[in-house]
Parts: structure tokens; sequence; C-alpha cells
């Protein structure tokens, strides 16, 4: 079988999509010897943020000379983007080898398909011998595959709503399910500056290294630059004046002060490199000038609070923003945040069963009393399409932002790839 057909398998395989349990999963694990001699391993969880701390920490450990393995989901345009090692994709073969050991190993127990990919990704970390694995969290925390191994250095990135359905209906109870993926005794680093005093309490009581933003570790800005105090090993350190990074400086404080904690000797040379180089794919990704195309896969509220304040700061002439989200999100309130920043919208339709029909997103900017545009064709067409013809409309000076789910995300960086 070809990787394509093994990854349409594998969406069959489990009678769910999600099924929350470590159960399964670990038993697999332990049949591969996936539990044990295990090397420094760093697990990412968080509402948003997992993707830029995640890269930020491969970049300070293989600019350091460090070999890594990382593991992050979903991916946008190949699924090889998802297991990486030394920096590199996974080729199609090496996968297929992996999830042929996986099936070989599971018999008659059924995984889901983020199991099924995630022992694959750890049998292929495992088998490259390397010096440190960096994992970021699925959905939430506690439940989530990647934790049927200890993270040596947890990291809980921020915590708000989305995802209630399976993570509970408040700040409180869904960090909790978060800072599951801490251990007693090490390390618990929270990027989130609004902690919930539950949150701290069940950190403190099971024992973890609680290191908080804000308390233990902070940045400052002035002058155009920024600076970091942190919490080391042996003391503390001070990092700065900085030069401002591509990701959110909470995301870059955060993997600095993981970082700080582990037992790398990492330069301040190669932590500098890594804050200039490192730009995830799909978070305020810049494809095209004049006019200026961005994409960003936020799809809750909180990240589009985050993304509202960073485009209050590009001082474009006019904001035009082409919208795909699934229905399963709070689509209300992640607008509503963008709002005051965007001067006209274009929802778009995405091809997907949980996809929010265009019309009723269209329907919603409008009550809200938002100028939704219009485009030749279908009215509703796919992202692509959309921004070709906003790049033949609009002025120079224009930004074209394109946001929400990463089926919208992914169909922009395909077109621009190839246009």
């Amino acid at each position: 079988m070809q990787l394509k057909d093994w990854l349409s398998r594998l969406e069959r395989l489990h009678f769910k999509s999600i099924d929350m349990g470590l159960e399964r999963i670990r038993a697999v694990a332990d049949r591969l010897d996936l539990l044990s001699n295990t090397p420094f391993i760093f697990t990412v969880a968080g509402t948003n943020g997992k993707g830029s701390t995640v890269a930020l920490l491969d970049a300070f450990l293989r600019n350091s000379g460090y070999s890594t393995g990382v593991y992050t989901s979903p991916h946008l345009v190949h699924f090889n983007e998802r297991i990486c090692i030394h920096g590199e994709e996974c080729s199609d073969a090496e996968l297929i080898h992996a999830f042929e050991m996986v099936e070989s190993a599971r018999g008659a127990i059924s995984l889901t398909y983020f199991e099924f990919t995630t022992l694959a990704a750890f049998w292929l970390f495992k088998r490259a011998g390397l010096d440190a694995w960096v994992l970021e969290v699925g959905l939430g925390g506690r439940l989530d595959a990647v934790n049927i191994l200890d993270a040596d250095i947890a990291v809980v990135t921020s915590v708000d709503l989305d995802h209630q359905a399976w993570l509970g209906n408040d700040r409180a109870t869904i960090g909790l399910e978060k800072i599951g993926i801490g251990r007693p005794g090490r390390p618990l680093v929270v990027g989130e500056p609004d902690v919930p005093p539950a949150i701290m309490d069940k950190a403190r009581d099971t024992g973890m290294q609680l290191h908080l933003q804000g308390v233990d570790f902070r940045f400052t800005e002035s002058d155009g630059h920024w600076s970091l105090d942190v919490k080391t090993l042996g003391g503390h350190s001070h990092y700065g004046p900085l030069e401002y990074p591509s990701v959110y400086l909470q995301n870059a404080a955060t993997a600095i002060q993981a970082m700080a904690l582990a037992p790398f000797d990492v330069p301040e040379t190669a932590l500098k490199k890594a804050l200039q180089q490192v730009q995830p794919m799909g978070r305020r990704q810049i494809l095209a000038e004049q006019p200026r195309v961005m994409v960003d896969v936020g799809h809750n509220p909180h990240a589009a609070r985050a993304l509202a304040g960073f485009i209050e700061g590009l001082h474009s002439a006019k904001v035009h923003c082409v919208v795909g989200m699934l229905s399963d999100k709070d689509i209300t309130d992640t607008l509503l945040a963008l709002l005051p920043v965007v001067d006209r919208w274009y929802p778009v339709e995405l091809d997907c069963e949980r996809a929010a029909k265009a019309d009723s997103i269209q329907s919603l900017l409008q009550e809200m009393g938002a100028l939704c545009g219009h485009l030749s064709g279908s009215g509703f067409g796919g992202a692509a399409e959309a921004v070709r013809q906003l790049q033949q409309r609009v002025d120079k000076n224009d930004l074209i932002l394109v946001f929400g789910s990463f089926y919208t995300v992914a169909d922009v960086i395909q077109y621009a790839h190839t246009a």
C-alpha cells in the first residue's frame, strides 16, 4: 500500500475518530517496547501556541548540535509534516514501514488514527537514537495519546476555551486536563499569564515543579526589543535585548524557560538564531506581498484575539478576511474578536463534513454589522480562489488575511506554492 492508502485505512480503523483513554495505545506501545529507555522528552500542551513552542524547542536543540524527533498535528499539506527527525520530514517509505510495525503489534486492539500515527512516530524516533523528543499534544493532555510517555519537562502554553465537548466548559476544567501531562518531581512550565487557581493547586498537590509566566519567568519590552528572565537548573538567567521573533512573545518566553530547565548546553547564540529563523507554517505566515497575503490557523476566540492585536500593529490600508471554519467551533466569538480589525469579509466553503456553511457565516457576520464582499463565480468558492480574485482587486497596501480552519489555510498554501 502507498502512504495515502494507509492513511485512508487508518481513518476507518476505529469506530470513533476521537476515543480518549490510554489503555489501548499503552498496550500496543508496550508490545513495541516504546515505553522504556526513551531519551529526554518535552511534551507541549495548550489551547494555542503549541506549534510555535515545539518549533522553537526543536530549533534551540538542533542549533546546539543535538538530534531531535518532533511530533506535531494536524498537518497542513502533507501528512509527513507531523513526524520529523533531524529537522526533516520522514519519507513515505519510512512512515509505511512504521505503520507496518504498529499493525503487526496491535493484533486485535483497535486504535484511532491519531493513536496509530503516534505509535508510528515513537517507533521511528526510538529507532533513530535521538537526543530529545519534542511532542505536541493532540487534544487536551491527560488522556491524549502522547501522554503514555513521561515528560521530563511538560509545557502548557495557554489555557482557554476550545474542544469543550471533550475537555469541559470552563478554563479551570480544561486547564486541569492540560496539566495532566506533568509528572511529580519534574518541571511543569505554564505560559498562560492568567492561570486559574485550581490548576496551580493541583500541580502543587501532585508534586510538580511549577514554573509560571509572570512569577517564575517574565519578559519585558523596551526600545524595540524584548528581554527575558528565567529560572535555570542552577539559579537564574537573563536574555536580552532580543530582536522580536515571528512567534508571539508569550510562546517564545515559554519555550526559553522550558529549555533553561533542561540538561542541554544551548548557547545564547543558538537561542537567538532560532528565534529569528522559526516561522511555523500557517501561523501568521506571509505568502505574498503587494498586496500582502497572510494565513493563520487560529480557530478559536483566544487565537483570534491574539491575531487581532498583531494585525493592529501592521497598519495596513484595509484588511480583507477570507474565512472558513468548522461548525463545531465557537464561530461567533471568534469572528467578534477580529471584527474591529477587518474591513471586509469573504466567507468560503470547506470541503469536509464538519464545515460550517459559507452562507451561514455570512449571515452571522451581517447580523454583527460586518461588511461582506462578493466574489465572482459561485460566490462561496474555495479559499484559494478567493485569494486569487482579491489579489487582482485590492490595493497593494491592503492585507488579505486567510483565517480559520487548517483546511482553509492549507488550500491557500498549496495555491501559493503553485502560483
